[in-house]
C-alpha cells in the first residue's frame, strides 16, 4: 500500500534501515484498452496518468467499436507522418525512457541543477542584486511617495529601507528552497499547487514576465535613443513615417535597437549570464554617481527638495508611509516568487541567504537617494523637478550641449541601456523561459522560452499600453498582490507544512498515488487559499484601478502584498490540519541527497518505479489515521537515483 495522493499522510524521517517495507499492490500500467495494442503503432501506456492520457481515454470510451479501431490506425499513420517527425526534431533534451506524462512534466532546464552547473556564489548574488538595483524604475520610486504620499525625502528614504527589507526577507524564504533543492518555481509550485494544477500560477507569472518584457524594452529604447541623440543632434527631430502607429520613427526605431540587441544575451544559460551581472554592478552604479555628482554641480547644491518638509500630517502622513512601505514590498512581487529560478543555481544554501537579505535593501536605498538628490538639484536648474533621469539627460541635450557633455550623456544613457538589459533579462526574459519549460516541456526550454517571451514583448506594441491609459502602470503594479497569495501558499507549504521535506523524485511523476497528484493533479487546499488570499483584495484593487468602493477595503487594499500573503497562508494551514497532506515531515528535514546525486525520474515497473536501475533507496515512515483502528505505520518507498 502506498499513501493516497490525498490520504492523510505523516512524513517522519526514518532512522532506522530494518523497518518492514509494506509494499503496495500490484497496479499495472497498461490495461486491456485497444489504444495498446502494439501492432498498430500507438501505444498509450506511457500517457495512463497524464490529462491528456485521462482525456483520450475517455474520449475513446464513446466511441463506436469499429471507429475505434479507425482511430487506432489513424494515430498510427500519424506517428510516421512528417509532422511527427518535425516535433521529434523540435523536441528538447530529456532523459530517455520517460512517458508521455513525464515528458509533460520534465526537461533538462526543469531537472534539478547539476553539481558542475552550481556556479553562483555569495559574491555573484550580491553582483546580481547591485546590479537589478539601478534601473530606471528603482530610480523614480522615491518621486511617488513624496508627490502622492506627502511625504519628506527623508521619509520616503526610510520607506524604501523597510520596504526592501521586508522584500528581503521573502526572497530569502523563498530562494532557500531553490538553492537547497535546486529546483525552479514551476517545480517547486507542484508541491502545493498539484502536479497539474501548478500550471496557473506559472502561466500567471509566465504572462505578466511577457508584458513586463515589452514594458521595459520600450525604456530601454528612450536610453538608446539618447544615446543617438549624443552622437546626431538631428536624430531628436527624424521625420515620423508612422504616423498611424501610436509612436513616432524616432522613438520605434530606439526600441527595436534595444530589442535586437537583447536577444543574444537570450541565448546564454542562466549559469553563465551571472557575468552580465557583474559587469552591470560595476559599470551602471560608477555612471549613477556621475550623473549625481553632475546634477549637483550644476545646480551648484544639492536643491531644495531635502529642505521641504512633509505635506501630510497626522494620520495621513501614517497612511502616507504604510503606502510607500507596501509599494516597496509590491514592486518585488515578482522575484518574491520566482527568487528560485537563480537561487538554484548557488553552491550552497547559504550562499543565497545574507547575500541577498543585506544587498537588496542597500543596493535599491542607495539608488532611490541618488534619485532623490538629482530631482532635487533639476528643480534649481530647470525651474521644476524632473524625476525621470532620461527626461533630465534630454533636457541636458536641448542646452546646447558641448561636444564633452553629449559624450556625457552617452555614456550614462548607455548604463542604463545595461541596466535595462539586466533587469529585463533577470526578471522578465529567465522567468518567462522557466515558466514556458513547464508549460510545454517537451518543446521549450529556457532559451525558447526567453525568445518567446522577447517576441510576444515585441508584437504587443507596448507603447499602446504606456500611452492609451493613465492607469496602465497601476493595473501592473496591483497586479502584484495576486502573486502574493501564490507566496503565502507556497512559503507555507515548504517551512509550516511539510517542514523542508520534498520528495524531488515525485515531483515529476504524474501517478495517481503519488503524493503531489491530489485531486486528478490539482490540489484543492492549495486553490482554496489561493482564492481567499485574492479574494482580502479584489475589492480594493477596483479601487485602485478607479472604481468606488467602501473606505474599509481601501484600507485593507493599503497592506495588500501583507494582506494576501497572510490570508492564503493561514488559510493552507488550517485546511491542511483539518485534511493532512501526503509527504510531510513531523521534524525539520531538508532532504537535499536526491538533488545532489545523478537525478532520474524513469520508472517502468508496476509502483511507477525502474527498480533494477535504481541504487537505493530511502524509507521514509508515514503515519496514516484511521478512525475504526488504532493508528497504523505504514513505509513509502522513496527510490532516488544513484
Amino acid at each position: 500500500m502506498v499513501p493516497d495522493g490525498d490520504g492523510d499522510l505523516d512524513v517522519i524521517p526514518s532512522s532506522s534501515s530494518t523497518r518492514p517495507v509494506v509494499e503496495e499492490e500490484s497496479r499495472p500500467l497498461i490495461s486491456s484498452s485497444p489504444l495498446n495494442n502494439s501492432s498498430s503503432g500507438f501505444d498509450r501506456s506511457s500517457s495512463e496518468d497524464s490529462l491528456s492520457g485521462i482525456a483520450s481515454r475517455w474520449v475513446f470510451s464513446l466511441l463506436p467499436q469499429p471507429y475505434q479501431q479507425r482511430a487506432i490506425l489513424t494515430m498510427g499513420r500519424y506517428r510516421n507522418s512528417k509532422v511527427a517527425s518535425l516535433l521529434g526534431k523540435l523536441a528538447t533534451d530529456s532523459e530517455p525512457g520517460l512517458t508521455n506524462a513525464q515528458l509533460m512534466l520534465t526537461n533538462d532546464d526543469l531537472k534539478p541543477v547539476e553539481l558542475e552547473r552550481r556556479q553562483w556564489g555569495p559574491w555573484n548574488f550580491v553582483g546580481f542584486w547591485v546590479a537589478d538595483s539601478f534601473n530606471i524604475n528603482t530610480w523614480m520610486i522615491a518621486s511617488s511617495m513624496i508627490t502622492s504620499g506627502g511625504l519628506a525625502w527623508w521619509h520616503a528614504w526610510l520607506c524604501v529601507w523597510i520596504g526592501y527589507f521586508i522584500a528581503a526577507v521573502f526572497v530569502c524564504l523563498t530562494g532557500r528552497i531553490g538553492a537547497t533543492y535546486h529546483i525552479s518555481f514551476p517545480v517547486l509550485s507542484r508541491a502545493s499547487f498539484g502536479i497539474w494544477g501548478s500550471l496557473w500560477p506559472v502561466f500567471n507569472r509566465a504572462a505578466m514576465a511577457c508584458v513586463w518584457y515589452g514594458v521595459q524594452s520600450w525604456i530601454g529604447g528612450e536610453c538608446v535613443t539618447l544615446m543617438i541623440r549624443a552622437i546626431w543632434p538631428s536624430f531628436y527631430t527624424l521625420h515620423n513615417g508612422i504616423p498611424g502607429s501610436g509612436t513616432n520613427t524616432r522613438d520605434f526605431v530606439g526600441f527595436f535597437l534595444f530589442w535586437l540587441g537583447s536577444l543574444p544575451a537570450i541565448w546564454f544559460p542562466v549559469h553563465k549570464i551571472r557575468h552580465l551581472f557583474t559587469v552591470k554592478a560595476y559599470f551602471v552604479p560608477v555612471a549613477g554617481i556621475a550623473l549625481f555628482g553632475w546634477a549637483i554641480g550644476r545646480a551648484h547644491g544639492i536643491g531644495p527638495i531635502v529642505h521641504q518638509p512633509a505635506a501630510s500630517h497626522g494620520s495621513e502622513l501614517a497612511w502616507g508611509w504604510i503606502a510607500g512601505i507596501m509599494s516597496s514590498i509590491a514592486n518585488f512581487a515578482t522575484l518574491i516568487v520566482n527568487d528560485a529560478d537563480f537561487s538554484r543555481f548557488a553552491g550552497k544554501p547559504k550562499d543565497a541567504l545574507w547575500s541577498q537579505l543585506f544587498t537588496i535593501p542597500l543596493g535599491f536605498a542607495v539608488t532611490s537617494f541618488i534619485g532623490i538628490i538629482v530631482s532635487s538639484s533639476s528643480k534649481v536648474i530647470y525651474g521644476t523637478t524632473i524625476w525621470n533621469p532620461l527626461d533630465l539627460l534630454s533636457q541636458f541635450l536641448l542646452d546646447d550641449a558641448s561636444s564633452a557633455e553629449r559624450f556625457g550623456v552617452f555614456i550614462i544613457a548607455a548604463a542604463f541601456v545595461l541596466a535595462q538589459l539586466g533587469t529585463n533579462i533577470a526578471a522578465n526574459s529567465v522567468s518567462a523561459g522557466t515558466d514556458m519549460t513547464a508549460l510545454l516541456p517537451q518543446y521549450i526550454n529556457i532559451r525558447r522560452g526567453g525568445y518567446i517571451c522577447a517576441i510576444v514583448g515585441l508584437c504587443m506594441c507596448p507603447w499602446n499600453l504606456l500611452k492609451s491609459s493613465n492607469n496602465f502602470t497601476t493595473y501592473l503594479s496591483a497586479y502584484s498582490v495576486f502573486l502574493s497569495s501564490i507566496a503565502g501558499v507556497i512559503i507555507c507549504d515548504y517551512y509550516a507544512v511539510r517542514k523542508g521535506y520534498y520528495s524531488l523524485r515525485e515531483m515529476y511523476s504524474a501517478h495517481r498515488d503519488g503524493p503531489y497528484f491530489y485531486f486528478f493533479g490539482w490540489s484543492w487546499r492549495g486553490y482554496a487559499a489561493y482564492i481567499c488570499g485574492i479574494a482580502i483584495n479584489i475589492v480594493g484593487f477596483v479601487g485602485a484601478v478607479g472604481g468606488k468602493v467602501p473606505m474599509g477595503a481601501v484600507y485593507i487594499y493599503r497592506f495588500n502584498f501583507f494582506a494576501g500573503f497572510i490570508v492564503a497562508g493561514v488559510v493552507y494551514y488550517l485546511l491542511c490540519t483539518a485534511w493532512p497532506v501526503p509527504a510531510t515531515s513531523e521534524v525539520w528535514c531538508e532532504k537535499t541527497d536526491e538533488a545532489d546525486r545523478q537525478f532520474s525520474v524513469v520508472y517502468t515497473d508496476a509502483e511507477g518505479y525502474d527498480e533494477e536501475r535504481s541504487v537505493g533507496a530511502d524509507e521514509v515512515e508515514l503515519r496514516q489515521s484511521d478512525e475504526d483502528e488504532d493508528d497504523q505505520k505504514i513505509v513509502y518507498r522513496d527510490v532516488t537515483r544513484g
